[in-house]
């Protein structure tokens, strides 16, 4: 797959796979192309070359919508919450399409906040209630693939540990994770293994033990 903004090309050639009941993390400097890739991934940056199949399927030239009722579900990094609209609203807004979609009983088993606060508006919840609802509305919808933009960005401690276990509840049902995520030492909680871009490109492969090896000077790269 590569893309590019007007003459930048910022991804070259990049190729990975995640597998189901998979969490895989793209790790990269800011502006190293990551977002951009989950956006071609989800057909929403169109000037891109490649292929890009689900499920063993080419879904290069569906439409975002279309991608999503195979079961494609995008959880970016503003959340995208209707402010207006109540928790129960936001969650049973966007119509259902994956093979596998979880009752609104098992969100609020999973997530008892959102329970508590079902009928509040979207633009009220905090910022981790609001990243629990863009996980949940999308678990809501059958996905069996989440790409998910820098979930735990900003967040307390606490809530970062419940996004952990959330992810890893997905896993354990099959659910294929491509994360984002600049915490390293969460990502080694959650993840089977790490891309690392850089230049547009996947440069290594890393595995958990990899990453816990070389911490320090993968935080010294990612300038963090």
């Amino acid at each position: 797959m590569s893309a590019q903004y007007d003459e930048a090309r910022v991804l070259d050639e990049v190729s990975l796979r995640v597998g189901e009941g998979e969490v895989v993390t793209l790790v990269g400097r800011n502006g190293a192309g990551k977002t951009t890739l989950l956006r071609c991934v989800m057909g929403l940056h169109r000037r891109m070359t490649g292929v890009v199949t689900l499920g063993g399927h080419d879904v290069s030239t569906a439409a975002p919508f279309r991608r999503a009722r195979l079961g494609l579900g995008f959880v970016p990094d503003d959340r995208g919450i209707y402010a207006g609209l109540s928790v129960e609203e936001n969650l049973t807004l966007p119509p259902v399409g994956g093979a596998s979609p979880w009752p609104l009983s098992r969100i609020y088993d999973t997530f008892p906040a959102l329970a508590a606060r079902r009928r509040a508006p979207g633009g009220k919840l905090s910022g981790g209630e609001q990243q629990m609802l863009a996980l949940a509305r999308v678990l809501r919808t059958g996905a069996r693939v989440l790409l998910c933009d820098e979930p735990t960005e900003g967040l307390a401690p606490i809530i970062v540990q419940q996004i952990g276990e959330i992810l890893l509840e997905a896993k354990r049902h099959g659910v294929a994770v491509l994360l984002v995520e600049q915490n390293l030492r969460f990502a080694t909680t959650v993840a089977d293994r790490h891309y690392l871009l850089a230049q547009g490109r996947i440069v290594e492969t890393l595995a958990n033990a990899d990453v816990r090896r070389r911490e320090h000077e993968l935080l010294q790269y990612l300038g963090l």
